[in-house]
């Protein structure tokens, strides 16, 4: 439950709103668990409903289509140059990151909850993580592997 409200603020712009969004999803999960299909994963059919819930939460906001744009790192002011280095990803890019190292889904639960496939996952993440590597200095890279 925590780690969805900390990855959902990220989402809908404060923890309370988030912790809103999550009961309504599970409870929507609830309320829905006959339509998972035999082949669904759990975990990533509950966050696409907790995604979607977050963003209708939001005012005026397209939710027919999940893309990066929401996802930022939670708490950015705990490092400031790793937040901004994540938000300046492609939005697929940025999507895949958030759901890999935030919400800590699987390649496999990440590639049903966006429809690619693994393949797809473990490129884009490679590609980000190239991209971050860049992004940042290496003061901060070898702080980090600390």
């Amino acid at each position: 439950f925590a780690g969805f409200c900390d990855a959902l603020a990220t989402v809908t712009g404060s923890h309370d709103s988030a912790r809103d969004a999550v009961q309504e999803a599970f409870a929507r999960a609830l309320r829905q668990r006959r339509r998972l299909r035999s082949d669904e994963s759990l975990a990533p059919w509950v966050w696409m409903i907790a995604m979607r819930v977050a963003l209708d939460s939001r005012p005026r906001r397209r939710t027919d289509e999940l893309t990066g744009n929401e996802t930022a790192l939670p708490y950015p002011e705990r490092d400031p140059q790793l937040a901004a280095a994540i938000r300046s990803l492609p939005p697929q890019r940025r999507l895949i990151v958030f759901l890999r190292y935030f919400v800590d889904f699987s390649y496999a639960e990440i590639a049903e909850a966006c429809h690619v496939t693994e393949g797809t996952v473990a490129a884009t993440l490679s590609q980000a993580h190239d991209a971050l590597r860049a992004a940042l200095t290496p003061e901060h890279i070898e702080g980090a592997h600390r």
